[in-house]
């Protein structure tokens, strides 16, 4: 049960991270005019790269972005709460 509760806040956070990532980096590439990455691609790694490392580098920079984004807005709740 532990396990379960880990990867399911795993997956959250790493959703989070993923949405931020793909928001910022489509803004980004937007005004540089530089071509765009697809959501899947911020999720899971580039389609083009076999390396398994940049795939789990994707899914760790996902879920520690996620986690501080969540500790920010939790910061600020509580701040103004």
């Amino acid at each position: 049960m532990e396990e379960l509760g880990g990867g399911l806040l795993y997956l959250f956070l790493n959703f989070i991270g993923d949405t931020l990532r793909w928001l910022y980096g489509s803004v980004w590439r937007t005004i540089a005019r530089r071509p765009k990455f697809t959501y899947s691609e911020y999720l899971y790694g580039s389609k083009k790269s076999d390396d398994r490392y940049d795939t789990l580098a994707h899914g760790f920079n996902n879920a520690m972005l996620g986690f501080l984004f969540c500790g920010f807005v939790l910061s600020i709740l509580i701040k103004f709460s």
